[in-house]
């Protein structure tokens, strides 16, 4: 390792895309913080293909104070000690930010945690700041969502705070189809349905200074996703993004969150030219949106991302501007795969540009109710929205998979080659 250049801790509970960039960009410089608990989302041909970086193993059950003792000895030996800390991974943010601070380490302070997963307490924290929201209330019975529902009418989405990829997130038409079981242990907060056209939006943040924002268009909604609709989104690099100061809006939150640096991602809601604000991360937007962003605007958006989190400024240079997205290839049910279309197939189709199988014949599968659902994903180029949207549909028109039931499936691997 180069001892004056900085070494960076990574929370690490799943395969991803940045994760694997950051593996071949940071030689020698990348450490991975993994929990015991979670081990089961990483495959063994995963856990495989990292094998040759330092990973510390967060032990379930014990304190993380004792943790963060242990990672603190254990990094001491070590040719050169992170610096720099990043969690790319929304369900761990509270625990990784807070080892993080254990360990010495930039965090999120936990206020902050707080503001970007409890989603209620991001909705005040979005009005402090002077943004609109949907209306919404936190929730513990179904008498509470009924009396909510007096009030701002029906439908209505229920979820719970800490919800994220839609999963226990639900569309309420009227009072029959409130579940009155959902409620128990976790914490529940219900908002009104809003119209109009919702939007995705992601930035840089570096020194407290948003750098850019790039928008994303959704020919679907999450909430129709998770019921079958097309699961895709298309970064927007052409001028046909929403008339709104992005920028400024993310900004604005930043300077509110008191937020130094980091990628954020944060969904929207536009009607009749009014901007209502959703929902927010910091961390990497999920499925491969950050990607996509790389292939709209021709550079190189994971260095940039990995530069933020190193604490230097990255230089963001342009290329070709178009619209790129992601389509996730459907994962119609739990099972063993027994055909699938091949990689080679789908890259012919025009405008693909790259495509990604995570499961193969003879694998066992898992289905769930996620907006992340998926067999594998493809990367579409055109020159408008509406251009890659159709083409999108001709991959969907060209893919097939043929999933037969099992008894005992599980989660489907790592990536295909």
């Amino acid at each position: 390792m180069n001892g004056s250049a900085p070494v960076l801790l990574m929370a690490d509970d799943r395969p991803c895309t940045f994760t694997r960039y950051a593996a071949g960009a940071l030689a020698g410089r990348l450490v991975l913080l993994r929990f015991a608990e979670v081990r089961r989302d990483l495959p063994d041909d995963y856990l495989r293909e990292t094998a040759h970086l330092p990973a510390f193993w967060v032990r379930e059950g014990v304190p993380l104070e004792e943790e963060a003792r242990r990672y603190t000895q254990w990094a001491a030996a070590l040719p050169a000690r992170p610096g720099r800390f990043c969690n790319p991974s929304e369900p761990r943010q509270a625990v990784a930010q807070r080892f993080a601070a254990l360990a010495g380490l930039p965090h999120l302070t936990e206020r902050q945690v707080t503001w970007v997963r409890d989603k209620a307490a991001m909705k005040d924290k979005f009005r402090e700041v002077g943004l609109r929201t949907a209306r919404y209330a936190r929730v513990t019975d179904a008498a509470d969502v009924e009396r909510f529902a007096a009030v701002c009418g029906w439908p209505l989405v229920l979820k719970p705070v800490d919800s994220f990829a839609c999963v226990d997130t639900f569309r309420l038409a009227g009072p029959t189809c409130l579940d009155r079981a959902v409620f128990g242990t976790r914490e529940w907060m219900v908002e009104e349905y809003l119209g109009g056209t919702e939007w995705e939006v992601c930035a840089l943040v570096h020194d407290g200074e948003v750098l850019d924002a790039w928008p994303s268009a959704m020919p679907c909604r999450p909430l129709d996703i998770v019921d079958g609709a097309m699961n895709a989104n298309i970064s927007v690099a052409t001028g046909e993004g929403p008339p709104v100061d992005l920028r400024g809006m993310l900004q604005r939150i930043a300077t509110g969150m008191g937020l130094d640096h980091g990628y954020v991602h944060m969904e929207f809601f536009v009607i009749d030219g009014t901007v209502y604000a959703g929902e927010i991360g910091v961390r990497l937007a999920g499925c491969e949106i950050t990607a996509n962003h790389g292939h709209a605007y021709g550079f190189d958006v994971f260095g940039a991302t990995l530069d933020v989190y190193l604490g230097r400024r990255p230089r963001l240079r342009y290329g070709e501007r178009r619209c790129a997205g992601d389509l996730l290839l459907p994962l119609p049910g739990s099972g063993v795969v027994r055909a699938i279309t091949p990689r080679e197939e789908l890259l012919r189709i025009p405008g693909v540009v790259d495509a990604v199988l995570k499961v193969g014949v003879g694998d066992a599968v898992a289905a769930r109710r996620a907006s992340h659902n998926a067999s594998g994903y493809v990367h579409v180029t055109g020159t408008s929205i509406g251009e890659v949207e159709h083409r999108m549909r001709e991959v969907l028109g060209a893919f097939t998979i043929d999933v037969a039931p099992s008894v005992r499936p599980r989660e489907a691997g790592a990536a295909h080659p």
